[in-house]
């Protein structure tokens, strides 16, 4: 560390840029805006106010920022950017709870406020400004009257608690019988037979909207296959085209037909001849080629958008062609994939006038070479309840402002992610993939210390503005289409979700399809490797509980690893280790090669995979480095079946559950990569309880051989429980002592004695353990020979191992395969004694468990283990 003056504080540009010089090259400021940023950290400078200002878009749900000076050039000035809340994701909702003010402020910053702020304001007035349904008739004929010939054709009556007799009562078909558009959104209709009945005496009828009424919820398909045999001109059916759509849905969507246009029978010929933007997008069309949908009424059609649409009735060929024939058309919006195919090449090559598809020039998809195109996305606005208390909405919204980091010293890299909140000002940055500023954040240590750092973002121009320009920033700087850039979008924007359907139905049938032959069950051939001298066997072990009780006699402890017969160490033995200890090829050590494939998360789920495809034990998994794109079809396909969607993010090879988070919440499935690689797993929602808490249990596994496979498991295995009660609600995904078991380094340890659990279980859940326990064995087994299917490499005649396997049971006692562990913490069954309750039963000595262990690797000896 530089050396600082008598005051212990940095007074010079010159002590600050050498104290910060690694945080001022990793931010990427320019050199030419250090002086600027020491000056702005040194007078706590925040001018940003004088330069920029806020906006309220997306009807008040969501900020930007725009420029209020005259103008500003690329890498002229730098901006300090506060930090509004920063926090660990584990006292997320305690410090939105408990800290003054917190949640208020984020809650407006984030605008899930609206609601909240609106109470109140009515002072007991009525919220029906509308008025009676007699006074909005009477106002509708007078509207006519003054328009027209006095004839009503359009008829809005929403939001008026019209129910079945009241809508009798009006008697509307004989009071206006030349409807064509009618509106009954959001009343209290309930009967089908008596929508119908008045309904269908509108002859001339050609949009009906009845959204929102409690039929619907009870009857739609019903309703509108009702309403379409009485009405055969009926094209428009809430907001959705009919199959009987036509010209008048064409020109309603085009705006031509509206309240004040509604259009009747004697309306002129050719209405659509002028229309040159036709967005058809999200009318549920499943049939494009109709007498209306062609050049000769549309022959000015220049932009057309398909989007949201069906379209199973008709071939990519035959939309393709009938596209072909309008002459103007050069513009077009649709799924890719989707209709047309999933290719945006070639659709461009198959449409060569189309100019401009899905918002992106043709140039420049066929520049870029990318198939999977989209114009502006629709940003991903935070959705809640009126009953949804303020602290869930902020959790559920906060992911599109978060950022990260960790902390470092000269020790180690701190275990958890910081994440943080910018003020108002950083937050109201939107993202552009061609942005004008760039932020980074950057720790000022005004001491020169890592103890007196303070946080800050910096925000500085990357192009040249001029006034009332937004300013926005690149999201996913620096990471492109090799990193899944498209699919991590989806954090932040509605992003095609066919294409990530359609990548999950891939994956999915893939897996579907996996059978490899396993390993068959064969005795026993590894011999016993005793000295025929009788010597011991010399152990070089850095693991204290097996210094302290390997006591059998055929085994002796030596301090050198180059003097020993066994290595069993902690430590990973790589090329580099053998060099350095001596360590040779004729000694047996305790790891296999590529045993990454078991251990290692990622590796596990995709041997796993290759062996048996989607096997019951293992719950669907992600590695999100290479699938993102199925896991968020997974996503969508359960979000529309309305399946549960709770997900457990794991880090590769991280272990006592470090960055490890359940959520439901998809953007910040995809933000919590950005903490490290990660699989996504889907959460054992309903798990086997024990006294209403979750647990999972230990096993040990000792492996003799990967080829043929040779494998036992130890008689002793323990159960894990949570502090907690088991609990759904979402403020409880941050509990830790709700959702997780290894207490060993945090939380209450809640040890049980596993004879005691075991009965206490069978006695809760009438079940018999022994047939759980059987499950188990099976499963177990099926995980190595997937090993030992899939990586043959594993196999060396050298190696000696066991493994830690953590399952943990479904409501229905099926076990999951949780994970698997390299040289796994075995105190608990050097420490203490243990009543075994599989097998022969019996007393398990705790200072015989790695004498037990030892004699069935290396003297083919059983004692308190079983074969698999």
């Amino acid at each position: 560390m530089v050396t600082m003056a008598a005051t212990n504080r940095i007074q010079t540009y010159e002590e600050f840029a050498k104290v910060h010089a690694l945080l001022l090259a990793a931010s990427g400021l320019p050199e030419s805006l250090h002086r600027r940023l020491f000056q702005k950290l040194f007078a706590e400078c925040f001018d940003g106010g004088n330069h920029f200002q806020i906006e309220l878009c997306e009807e008040g749900r969501q900020r930007l920022l725009s420029l209020t000076s005259e103008s500003m050039e690329k890498h002229s000035d730098v901006f300090l950017v506060d930090h509004a809340w920063t926090f660990r994701l584990t006292d997320a909702y305690k410090q939105l709870r408990e800290v003054p003010g917190l949640a208020e402020r984020m809650g407006a910053l984030m605008s899930v406020d609206i609601d909240l702020n609106s109470e109140g304001e009515d002072d007991g007035a009525s919220s029906d400004t509308r008025g009676s349904v007699t006074e909005v008739l009477e106002s509708e004929v007078r509207a006519a009257k003054e328009k027209s010939d006095g004839k009503l054709r359009w008829l809005e009556l929403e939001g008026l608690d019209i129910n079945d007799e009241a809508l009798l009562s009006l008697e509307l078909p004989t009071r206006f019988p030349d409807l064509v558009a009618l509106s009954l959104l959001g009343n209290k209709l309930n009967r089908v037979e008596t929508i119908v009945q008045e309904v269908s005496k509108f002859k001339q009828l050609k949009g009906l909207w009845l959204n929102n009424n409690p039929v619907l919820k009870k009857c739609d398909n019903e309703l509108v296959d009702a309403l379409l045999k009485e009405l055969p001109e009926l094209e428009i059916y809430n907001s959705t085209f009919t199959r009987n759509f036509g010209e008048w849905a064409l020109g309603f969507c085009a705006g031509i037909y509206e309240k004040d246009n509604p259009g009747n029978v004697d309306q002129a010929s050719a209405p659509l001849q002028s229309v040159s933007t036709l967005d058809l997008s999200d009318r549920n069309i499943h049939n494009l080629i109709n007498k209306a949908f062609t050049p000769n009424c549309l022959p000015s059609l220049s932009y057309l958008n398909i989007r949201g649409n069906p379209l199973e009735q008709n071939s990519i060929v035959d939309l393709l062609d009938i596209l072909r024939t309008f002459p103007s058309l050069c513009s077009l919006e649709v799924d890719i994939p989707g209709p047309l195919g999933g290719s945006a090449i070639e659709i461009l090559e198959s449409l060569p006038n189309i100019s401009q598809l899905n918002g992106i020039s043709a140039a420049k998809i066929c520049e870029t070479g990318k198939h999977v195109i989209d114009s502006v996305l629709r940003p991903r606005l935070p959705e809640w309840t009126a009953d949804e208390p303020l602290a869930d909405r902020i959790v559920n919204a906060m992911w599109q402002y978060l950022m990260t980091y960790r902390l470092a010293d000269e020790e180690k890299l701190d275990e958890t992610s910081v994440w943080y909140v910018m003020d108002e000002l950083g937050s109201a940055l939107r993202h552009s993939d061609e942005p004008n500023f760039r932020v980074a954040p950057f720790l000022f240590m005004p001491d020169g210390t890592l103890a007196s750092a303070v946080s800050y973002s910096i925000l500085w121009p990357t192009q040249n503005l001029k006034k009332g320009d937004e300013c926005t920033r690149d999201f996913l700087l620096g990471i492109g289409e090799d990193k899944q850039r498209s699919a991590r979008l989806t954090a932040w924007f509605h992003t095609p979700e066919n294409y990530f359907i359609q990548e999950y139905e891939k994956h999915n049938q893939k897996l579907q399809s996996r059978s490899l032959t396993l390993p068959k069950m064969q005795p026993s051939e590894t011999r016993s490797i005793r000295h025929n001298d009788g010597h011991a066997l010399r152990v070089y072990t850095d693991i204290p509980h097996m210094e302290e009780n390997l006591t059998h006699p055929d085994f002796v402890l030596t301090k050198e690893p180059n003097d020993a017969d066994i290595i069993w160490t902690s430590e990973q033995v790589d090329e580099e280790m053998k060099k350095a200890t001596g360590i040779k090829d004729h000694q047996y050590i305790n790891q296999f090669p590529f045993e990454a494939c078991l251990v290692m998360k990622h590796h596990l789920a995709e041997t796993i995979q290759k062996a048996h495809g989607s096997p019951q034990w293992l719950q669907p998994t992600y590695n999100l480095e290479t699938h993102l794109s199925q896991l968020i079809g997974d996503y969508n396909v359960r979000k529309r079946k309305g399946l549960n969607n709770l997900w457990i993010l794991k880090p590769w090879n991280m272990a006592r559950t470090i960055d490890t988070t359940v959520t439901d919440n998809l953007p910040s499935i995809i933000r919590l990569m950005e903490t490290g690689p990660k699989i996504c797993q889907k959460y054992i929602e309903e798990p086997a309880l024990f006294q209403g808490k979750k647990f999972d249990l230990r096993y040990i596994v000792l492996v003799r051989s990967m080829n043929p496979l040779e494998i036992f498991l130890s008689d002793c295995f323990w159960v894990r429980i949570a502090n907690n009660q088991y609990s759904l609600d979402r403020s409880s995904f941050f509990e830790y002592e709700t959702h997780f078991t290894v207490m060993n380094y945090r939380g209450r340890i809640n040890f049980k004695n596993i004879k005691e659990f075991v009965g206490e279980f069978e006695e809760e859940h009438q079940v018999k353990w022994s047939d759980i326990h059987t499950r188990v064995r099976s499963m177990i087994r099926s995980v190595f020979e997937s090993a030992a299917a899939v990586h043959p490499e594993m196999h060396s005649p050298k190696s000696r191992a066991i493994y830690g396997v953590d399952v943990m049971l479904d409501r229905y006692f099926q076990p999951k395969i949780l994970e698997v562990t390299y040289c796994p913490d075995c105190t608990r069954a050097c420490k203490y004694d243990m009543e075994i309750v599989v097998g022969d039963g019996g007393v398990a000595k705790g200072c015989d468990f790695f004498n037990n262990v030892f004699r069935c690797l290396f003297l083919n000896e059983i004692s308190q283990v079983s074969p698999l």
